[in-house]
């Protein structure tokens, strides 16, 4: 996912569970269209409920990581078995961190909606539409990128 990471890792450290990096991306793929839906329903109950079936499906992957979402299950039997072995695996940290963004601004989306703020829900709406976009169509996680930045600049000031 990142330049850093080397074609063949070392042994992963102590419960540092790795994942197939393909798997988060898939997920990102499914998250982006049902932000585009709602993004194209608009700021109203169906945009609201696709939202919060969004933040629902975000929860598992903010609290366990995102080999526990719906999206890795569909991942693991439907697609993987079709692809090649991973030539490399990520520490399962830094896309946990991108669910808990998407969970966070999921959550805003649906409570500006709620509330009838229609620029807040699309504010909030478009943030994980954007994200999920560049994770799914490039490869480019953005929440995992800012969670290695803030990695990097706490090890650096400590």
């Amino acid at each position: 996912m990142t330049s850093e990471t080397p074609a063949t890792k070392p042994a992963p450290a102590s419960g540092d569970l790795q994942i197939d990096p393909r798997g988060p991306r898939f997920g990102a793929a499914i998250t982006l269209v049902l932000a585009i839906a709602a993004l194209v329903v608009g700021a109203n109950i169906i945009g609201v409920v696709i939202m919060a079936v969004l933040a629902l499906l975000f929860v598992p992957g903010a609290v366990v990581g995102p080999q526990a979402t719906v999206q890795a299950a569909l991942f693991k039997r439907f697609v993987r078995p079709k692809l090649a072995a991973p030539t490399e695996t990520e520490s399962f940290r830094a896309p946990r961190f991108a669910q808990q963004v998407g969970l966070a601004f999921s959550i805003l989306a649906v409570v500006f909606g709620a509330l009838g703020s229609g620029v807040g829900f699309f504010i909030f709406a478009g943030f994980v539409a954007v994200a999920s976009f560049l994770n799914s169509v490039f490869n480019f996680c953005l929440g995992c990128e800012i969670y290695l930045l803030t990695k990097r600049l706490s090890t650096r000031n400590a």
